[in-house]
């Protein structure tokens, strides 16, 4: 059975991404499917080792190195590509009494997180690794550290110099894709054209056929309540999504609607099998149906049963896979934050990386 080797970014040191790291591979099941390598320093991953023991009595060791020939893969011993940018003095709070770090965003930490996607985007350009996947970072704190990007999908995007790209989110068969991410609500309107719908369309299909799906079944969701009323309510329907629809179809896309549907509608359908995947016109109507699926509340216990999810980038020339959340600085440094969509952003890399074979 192959293994392919995953680089998994650490993400924002003061955030969740150590602490999760360590928990997501303390599941042996991990080194029976791939080969985990984590991107970032050391320092950080042997204080979420230290808390992880605290909290949870979890028994692990990191070891560092500083090239990906040199990982061992063994279960119980993480390898960790040391960056050497945070120091163990940079690191607040006494891993003996865990308790939140309320650091928030930082330079620091953006600098690092930043310079860890930076490189593990390197060594799967260089095919030193199979598929990358992300922990989470702080838009803020990258930005305060002179990176100038939106997020994750932007950075990608430029280090591969790639001009047509997407974000696709999923939950187990929930899986959604977007025209537009990072930008107002104003202007996600105004970038709704038939040329970038076509695109999103295409590279849904090409996505979906990465994960095995052999005739991906595809919905495309109006913009407008209605999808427009026939022009009552916007027209954008009518001279930018219909076009792009019939292109796609014209070109052997399965569109089994064969127009866009409502948007108030298309999830439930989705749910239902109707479709594999679900073409959105922008962020929140693709982010909100998969994080009322994935994010599980407890209220009597006043905790989260499950933080799942996967955000996957599309388009690019390697494998990118990433959690659906965000660094809960809040929390971090309690031991407290869950691994579950590290989990599943995991399976996702290793299922699309098979695929390749």
């Amino acid at each position: 059975m192959h293994k392919p080797i995953l680089g998994i970014t650490m993400g924002d040191p003061f955030g969740n991404g150590p602490e999760i790291t360590v928990k997501a591979l303390h599941d042996k099941s991990v080194y029976e499917r791939c080969r985990p390598v984590v991107i970032g320093d050391v320092s950080a991953m042997e204080y979420a080792v230290r808390v992880a023991e605290n909290v949870s009595g979890i028994h692990m060791r990191v070891r560092g190195i500083s090239s990906v020939a040199e990982a061992k893969y063994e279960y119980g011993t993480i390898d960790v590509y040391d960056m050497g940018i945070v120091k163990a003095e940079d690191i607040p709070g006494d891993p003996e009494n865990p308790a939140p770090f309320g650091l928030g965003a930082t330079q620091l930490g953006g600098e690092a997180a930043f310079q860890y996607v930076k490189r593990v985007i390197e060594l799967a350009m260089a095919g030193e690794v199979d598929a990358t996947v992300t922990n989470a970072l702080a838009k803020e704190a990258i930005n305060m550290a002179g990176h100038h990007y939106s997020g994750h999908t932007e950075i990608y995007a430029d280090f591969t110099h790639t001009d047509k790209y997407t974000m696709m989110l999923a939950h187990e068969e929930l899986r959604v894709v977007h025209v537009s991410t990072h930008v107002s609500l104003r202007e996600a309107c105004d970038r709704v054209k038939k040329a970038r719908v076509l695109d999103v369309i295409r590279i849904a299909n090409e996505g979906c056929k990465a994960i095995g799906i052999r005739e991906p079944r595809i919905a495309v969701a109006g913009l407008n309540p209605h999808c427009g009323e026939g022009g009552l309510f916007g027209r954008e329907e009518i001279e930018e999504i219909q076009p792009a629809i019939d292109q796609a179809m014209a070109e052997g896309i399965i569109i089994p609607d064969k127009k866009p549907t409502p948007p108030d509608t298309v999830f439930s359908k989705a749910l239902g099998g109707w479709y594999d995947i679900v073409v959105c016109m922008y962020h929140d109507q693709g982010h909100i149906p998969l994080k009322v699926k994935g994010f599980v509340y407890n209220k009597s216990e006043g905790h989260w049963d499950a933080v799942a999810g996967v955000n996957v980038t599309l388009g690019l020339p390697i494998i990118r896979s990433s959690v659906d959340h965000g660094t809960g600085f809040g929390h971090a440094g309690d031991g407290r934050a869950n691994e579950l969509s590290l989990i599943n952003a995991m399976d996702y890399a290793i299922r699309m990386a098979n695929a390749k074979l």
